[in-house]
């Protein structure tokens, strides 16, 4: 079995995917700054490493000390509409972390690089987005994610580091960060019924997504490791619906424990209005199935939501406060 160096291993593709990797006899090792995820949501049998990817010195002897077959970098800080007002800490944290990576990946001769891009490298796009779609990111965030997808294409030009990318999207399950005060649009709201507070809503509530159940992505990214070098793939869910849909769908849930909710609209944000995505390639060259049954994996979280301490919700240092939107102020 190989040893895997997964990033991210306290978030939520890291914490599911660690533990599908040791239920087939892989060994683990864990890197997590723990700046969005959480000690208690990784795996026991991680060998577990607390640092930031920007400290490229303690990264350099992680590598001379494990020694990893393969890499699966999922650390990232995915707030998409708050990376414009965090211009610094957005290219900080998911492109000079990721060169960091690339970089001890290329001086150990790692078999396989499997790096989580993102749908939002698309933009405007034409939903549903095709991996030959040319991007066009819109948001920070999106700039970073493709930026780093070219810079593991020339790593591998030139230095023949193999990798896969992949651009998941609206990724939700258990241990999920429900704390976020900017990302996860569905942890959010499970916090804000359990804090008996309205369902945020930017705009009319009318924007697309399709969110997706974690536990269809572990067999197709386990898979990655032997195959499919250099491609990329889409993976989410097949079926679409509005953000007000879902909220609707979780206000339903809620009720079932108790709990009477309402949504609360706010200004609309500068954002991609419908983006959805194709996965016509994941499924004939991954095999990949989605079976997503969005309120049962809402009733899920929230039932798991339930069991959770009340942990504190962090604030961002804005690096530009101009136009910050009122939610967020």
């Amino acid at each position: 079995m190989s040893k895997i160096l997964i990033t991210g291993v306290a978030g939520l593709l890291g914490s599911h995917l660690s533990r599908h990797l040791i239920s087939q006899g892989h060994q683990i090792v864990g890197i997590d700054s723990f700046f969005g995820g959480y000690k208690d949501f990784v795996a026991p049998e991680v060998n577990l490493y607390e640092i930031d990817l920007v400290d490229s010195e303690s990264l350099k002897q992680i590598f001379a000390v494990e020694k990893p077959d393969y890499v699966y970098h999922f650390a990232a800080y995915a707030a998409v509409g708050l990376s414009a007002f965090i211009r610094n800490f957005n290219y900080t944290n998911n492109v000079i972390c990721s060169v960091n990576l690339i970089n001890e990946s290329i001086k150990n001769d790692v078999k396989k690089f499997m790096f989580t891009s993102s749908m939002d490298v698309y933009g405007w796009g034409n939903p549903p987005y095709t991996e030959e779609q040319r991007p066009s990111p819109i948001s920070p965030y999106g700039i970073a994610k493709y930026t780093v997808e070219q810079d593991i294409k020339q790593a591998y030009d030139q230095f023949g580091l193999k990798y896969t990318i992949i651009r998941p999207h609206n990724v939700v399950g258990i241990y999920q960060n429900i704390w976020d005060k900017y990302r996860n649009v569905i942890g959010i709201w499970i916090r804000q019924i359990l804090n008996n507070e309205p369902l945020s809503i930017f705009g009319d509530g009318l924007q697309q997504r399709a969110f997706s159940d974690i536990k269809y992505y572990m067999d197709p990214f386990t898979s990655l490791m032997e195959e499919h070098n250099g491609e990329t793939f889409n993976i989410g869910a097949d079926r679409d619906v509005t953000i007000l849909e879902a909220a609707n769908a979780l206000i339903k849930v809620a009720k079932k424990y108790g709990f009477d909710a309402k949504v609360k609209h706010f200004e609309p944000r500068h954002e991609v209005k419908i983006a959805y995505c194709n996965h016509d390639k994941a499924k004939k060259m991954l095999s990949f199935v989605d079976g997503t049954d969005l309120e049962k994996v809402m009733d899920d979280m929230f039932s798991w939501a339930l069991e959770q301490p009340n942990r504190n919700v962090k604030k961002m240092t804005y690096e530009i406060d101009r136009g910050i939107y009122s939610f967020w102020k």
